[in-house]
């Protein structure tokens, strides 16, 4: 049985979740209460949880601060939250579960099945480390997106994406040295954790790392080359706003 611990400042929410867990849940055991950081940190050291569901938004010490106080995470996190731009966007980024409240149940128990799972493979929170080097350096190179696949996680320097194209639900990433990454996930979710890297949506099957675009090829419309010599389209309702950022015109 999973051992769970739920940390959140409000009664309310800590007894809600509770009773959920309880009810729905059938793996998880002995569930725990934290109102505060500091009171989660001695109850990990004296009763080390398998899982935490951790609010983001707490007063005086949020949950990234509560995660990265910590020397050692030997437990999967699933962050509940109201609706928070930042933090919704550092999860996503990591490829770490979150509920927003109020609480679904399908996507309560969804959760904790890919928990259970990760916890039965007792492997290193790969995702979990991502985000606290997210939350360190999300302006920087130095940046790396999860990106899940069936059994493991990858962590691929944004530097390193070439493009990223959709096929159906699926999303194929080419990045450097000829690799090719393909995840469930569409492109538009791709589109929005990468914008702010310098990555553009040339069309409606096509987003590129502007850091890797050699040139503009305008026969029969536009394309572009780019590091890896494929050629991308530009749509027809992209083209000036494309020209625009890449030729950096007025």
């Amino acid at each position: 049985m999973i051992k769970a611990l739920i940390i959140d400042d409000e009664k309310k929410n800590t007894d809600n979740l509770a009773i959920l867990l309880r009810k729905y849940c059938e793996n998880i055991g002995p569930v725990s209460i934290a109102h505060t950081a500091s009171e989660a940190r001695e109850y990990i050291t004296s009763h080390p949880p398998d899982l935490i569901f951790l609010d983001i938004q707490m007063p005086g010490e949020d949950g990234f601060e509560f995660l990265r106080s910590l020397s050692d995470i030997l437990f999967e996190v699933i962050f509940v939250t109201a609706h928070d731009t930042y933090g919704i966007q550092a999860a996503k980024f990591s490829a770490i579960d979150y509920l927003l409240k109020p609480i679904i149940i399908d996507e309560l128990t969804e959760a904790v099945r890919k928990a259970a799972k990760r916890i039965a493979q007792k492997k290193e929170n790969t995702s979990l480390k991502n985000l606290l080097h997210y939350l360190k350096n999300n302006n920087s190179a130095e940046v790396k997106l999860a990106l899940p696949l069936l059994h493991e996680t990858r962590l691929i320097p944004v530097k390193n994406i070439i493009r990223a194209e959709s096929k159906n639900v699926y999303t194929y990433f080419f990045v450097e040295k000829g690799e090719k990454i393909v995840v469930s996930k569409p492109l538009r979710f791709y589109e929005e954790l990468l914008s702010e890297y310098g990555f553009i949506r040339t069309h409606q099957s096509h987003l590129i790392n502007r850091s890797h675009v050699i040139s503009l090829l305008s026969k029969d419309g536009i394309c572009i080359v780019m590091s890896d010599n494929s050629q991308i389209p530009v749509s027809r309702q992209r083209k000036d706003e494309v020209r625009k950022i890449l030729l950096h015109t007025p």
